[in-house]
C-alpha cells in the first residue's frame, strides 16, 4: 500500500519541527525532575538494553491513565509468556513516575520517541519488538508505519477516538486505511466505537469490542508502613474520601462535609484533588470554610476535620483507609475518573452523574449494588450519613465491589489470550 500524500506531508513536516519539539520536550520533562539523560530517550535514545532472549512486547500509551491501564494487562500476559518481556513507553513525567512504582515483572519504561524520522528509527533499531500494542488514540503516523515496516504484529487495544477524530479520518478515507491497515487487531472500549472505528475505515474484520482497560487496573500500590502510621493516627474516628476532585468540585464536597460535621463531629474527611499541585489552592478552600485541617505535601500528620492529601502516588493508601469514597470530576461534564481501583479495595462508590468516560463500567456498578449516583453536594451529605449510619448498606456495597471486582479477572484472561494469539506470540 502506497503512502498517501497526508502521511507523506506529515513526515516533511516532522522532519522541520522535530529539533524545536525535541527541544519543549525535553525542557519541559527536566523542569518536572526528569534526567537529562532520560529525557534523551524522546530522541530514541535508549537508557536500558534490549533483552537478549524471549520475545519483546512493547506497549504504547499516551499518560498516566492509558499507561496504569495496561498494567495489568501486561502482568496477565506474562503470567502466561514467561519467557516474554514487555517495554511501556508513554509521554510524561508524571506518568513514567507512576508506572515505575508498579512495574510488573520483566517490564521497563522509557518515554516515548518524537514521530519523526530520526527519533523513531533509533528507537526501533534498539529495541526491535516482536509485537506493538497501542492504547486508546495513540495514533502516530511514522511511529505505526515504521513499526509495521519492521514486522512486528500491532494491535489497537481499549480504542477511544474524539467524535471530531472520527469525524477527520471518515473524510481521508485513504490515509485512514494506511494507519489503521498495520494493526492485526482493534479492540474497543465499547459497541458504540467498534462501529465507529469501521466508520473511519479501519478494516472491519478486524475491529472487535473489548473491555475498558482502566476497569482492570491492578491493585493501586499502599506502602505497609505509612498505613498503619494513618491507622494509628486516626485511630477510631469515621473516615470518608473525596479523591480525584477537581476545581470546581471540591465547594461541593466541603459543604457535604460540613454538613456531615453536625451529625458526626469526628468525622475525618481525606480530600485528595487529582492535581496535587493544586493544593494551596484547595486549602484555600478548605480554610474559607472554617474547617480545621491538615496538609499531607507539608508532612503534617493525618488529622483535623479535612486532611488534604495532596501527594501523588497515595490513592491506594487513602482508598485502604476507608470504605467510602466519592469519586471526582463526575460532578462537573469531565468524564469521570477510575472506579475499579475503589472497588478493588473493597470501598462503596459514590459519584456524580458525568462520567461518559466510564459509562460501562459505572452501568455494571450500578446494577451489583457497588457504586450509587449523587446529583450535587447535599445529595452526597444524604448518602455518606446513610452509609455511616448504616452498617448492612455499607456492608452490602463493599461486598458488591469484591464480587465486581472478581468477574473482571475473567474479561482479562480473555484479553489477553486474544491479543497473544493475534500477534501470534503463542508462536515465539
Amino acid at each position: 500500500m502506497s503512502a498517501p500524500f497526508l502521511y507523506r506531508a506529515w513526515v516533511l513536516a516532522s522532519m522541520v519541527l522535530a529539533p524545536f519539539a525535541a527541544r519543549s520536550t525535553m525542557r519541559k520533562l527536566q523542569a518536572q525532575g526528569v534526567t537529562a539523560e532520560r529525557s534523551r530517550e524522546k530522541l530514541g535514545h535508549a537508557t536500558h538494553s534490549r533483552p537478549s532472549s524471549g520475545p519483546l512486547v512493547w506497549l504504547h500509551a499516551a499518560s498516566v491513565g492509558e499507561s496504569l491501564s495496561v498494567l495489568a494487562l501486561i502482568t496477565r500476559m506474562g503470567q502466561i509468556l514467561p519467557t516474554a518481556h514487555f517495554l511501556i513507553t508513554s509521554g510524561t513525567a508524571t506518568s513514567a513516575k507512576l508506572v515505575a512504582q508498579r512495574l510488573p515483572p520483566r517490564t521497563v519504561h522509557q518515554f516515548a520517541p518524537l514521530d519523526a524520522p530520526r527519533p523513531v528509527k533509533r528507537f526501533l533499531n534498539h529495541w526491535q519488538p516482536d509485537a506493538a500494542i497501542f492504547v486508546e488514540s495513540e495514533l502516530w503516523p511514522q511511529m505505526l508505519r515504521r513499526t509495521h515496516a519492521t514486522g512486528a504484529r500491532m494491535a489497537l487495544v481499549n480504542a477511544r477516538m474524539s467524535e471530531k477524530t472520527v469525524a477527520f479520518w471518515a473524510e481521508w478515507p485513504q490515509g485512514a486505511r494506511y494507519i489503521f491497515d498495520v494493526f492485526a487487531l482493534i479492540l474497543t472500549q465499547n459497541d458504540a466505537m467498534a462501529q465507529n472505528m469501521i466508520r473511519m475505515n479501519a478494516p472491519a474484520e478486524r475491529v472487535a469490542r473489548g473491555v475498558n482497560l482502566k476497569s482492570m487496573s491492578g491493585p493501586l500500590p499502599v506502602d505497609a508502613s505509612a498505613l498503619q502510621e494513618v491507622r494509628t493516627t486516626l485511630a477510631d474516628r469515621p473516615i470518608w474520601v473525596a479523591s480525584s476532585t477537581h476545581e470546581g468540585e471540591e465547594s461541593a464536597v466541603l459543604s457535604a462535609h460540613r454538613q456531615l460535621l453536625k451529625r458526626f463531629p469526628d468525622l475525618c474527611l481525606i480530600l485528595a484533588p487529582r492535581h496535587p499541585e493544586r493544593g494551596d489552592i484547595v486549602e484555600q478552600l478548605i480554610a474559607s470554610d472554617g474547617l480545621s485541617y491538615r496538609r499531607r505535601s507539608r508532612g503534617e500528620a493525618p488529622g483535623g476535620q479535612v486532611y488534604l492529601a495532596d501527594t501523588m502516588g497515595e490513592l491506594g493508601l487513602w482508598y485502604e483507609m476507608a470504605e467510602i469514597v466519592f469519586l471526582g470530576g463526575s460532578l462537573l461534564p469531565i468524564g469521570g475518573h477510575n472506579p475499579f481501583e475503589v472497588a478493588q479495595a473493597g470501598a462503596a462508590v459514590l459519584t456524580g452523574n458525568h462520567v461518559a468516560a466510564f459509562a460501562e463500567t459505572y452501568a455494571l456498578l450500578e446494577t451489583e449494588g457497588a457504586a450509587r449516583i449523587i446529583a450535587d453536594g447535599d445529595d452526597l451529605a444524604a448518602r455518606v450519613a446513610v452509609l455511616l449510619t448504616d452498617p448492612d448498606e455499607l456492608a452490602a456495597m463493599t461486598s458488591a465491589a469484591q464480587r465486581f471486582t472478581a468477574t473482571q479477572d475473567d474479561q482479562l484472561d480473555a484479553i489477553a489470550t486474544r491479543l497473544i494469539t493475534a500477534l501470534e506470540l503463542d508462536r515465539a
